[in-house]
């Protein structure tokens, strides 16, 4: 029986179908709350929510802390330059401080893969992965899955294409497990360099041409190209790779008439994705941003409370 109370979310590896399917049905019932006219649902009243953030985050961090409100939760913002990290005070002891304010979920963003899951260890409250480093970031696939049900009516048996900074992306590596887990056919395309084949491994279709691994693509999954990331040499220019791997319309000819298209955002246009696209009537990438608000109320409701969807009601 899918069941979430006092868990916490670390990424999508090992998460079960029927989890993430409770996730997405709560997430439903959330969106038409934030739908009505009021957006207020005491769900999490009494209870509280921190927002540890190692990295910049516009999406993930705002999203948060207007789920955790719309739920009635008292919420924490927490950034480094604004703690007691400037005067030496290390990760664990952090936390261990955090925790002893008595909060219930502590949401973390941080550079350093398995974070989370080393903080999961230190402290008792629900940890919620928000993306650490290159390796996962699973409410960012929860929302992406949740938007391709929502227009596709359903996600088993789509081809779902991830194009672009594969090796760099947590947001792929949470989307690979989530997909593959509900039943889609992923593809993963990009340059060599930042695409390695032992990806492969886990179930999915390996491509460097981009028109190949479009056709008859139903979802493309546009990455951004993570500068911050990457050191140098990955391509020669961005011109070569806007030319070899950007999304534009000519391109999209490729996969059926129906696609969706969707980016994680920030989205760095003219590079990885063209404006013609951007704001497309098949892009769903502003509607993305939304869900992203449902996914992260229902995911705090699940861990910190527990239930189903028929608990979300006023």
């Amino acid at each position: 029986m899918a069941d979430l109370k006092g868990k916490s979310l670390l990424g999508l590896q090992g998460v079960t179908k029927e989890n993430i399917e409770l996730i997405l049905r709560s997430a439903r019932k959330m969106k038409a709350i934030v739908n009505s006219g009021d957006k207020k649902l005491p769900l999490l009243h009494g209870k509280s929510v921190v927002n540890m953030f190692w990295e910049p985050s516009t999406r993930t961090r705002g999203s948060f802390e207007m789920a955790a409100k719309y739920l009635d939760a008292d919420v924490i913002n927490f950034t480094p330059s604004g703690s007691s990290i400037v005067k030496g005070e290390s990760f664990r002891d952090t936390l261990l401080t955090v925790t002893a304010m008595g909060v219930d979920a502590i949401v973390m963003r941080h550079k350093m893969e398995g974070s989370p899951r080393l903080a999961d260890s230190y402290v008792d409250p629900v940890i919620v992965n928000a993306g650490d480093g290159a390796h996962e970031h699973p409410t960012q696939a929860l929302l992406d899955m949740y938007t391709i049900n929502e227009v596709k009516g359903g996600i088993k048996g789509l081809k779902v294409v991830i194009v672009g900074d594969i090796d760099h992306s947590r947001v792929a590596r949470s989307g690979i497990y989530g997909l593959k887990t509900l039943g889609a056919d992923v593809h993963l395309v990009g340059p060599r360099t930042l695409l390695q084949p032992e990806l492969a491994s886990m179930g999915i279709s390996i491509h460097y041409n981009l028109d190949e691994a479009l056709e008859g693509a139903d979802v493309v999954n546009v990455l951004r190209i993570q500068k911050e990331r990457q050191g140098v040499g990955f391509f020669p220019g961005t011109g070569e790779y806007t030319s070899l791997y950007g999304i534009n319309r000519k391109r999209l000819e490729q996969a059926k008439k129906d696609v969706l298209v969707l980016h994680p955002g920030p989205m760095n246009r003219g590079l990885e994705i063209e404006p013609d696209v951007c704001y497309w009537e098949q892009s769903s990438i502003q509607e993305q941003v939304k869900n992203g608000v449902c996914v992260r109320m229902a995911v705090l409701y699940l861990t910190i409370i527990g239930g189903d969807e028929s608990g979300i009601s006023r």
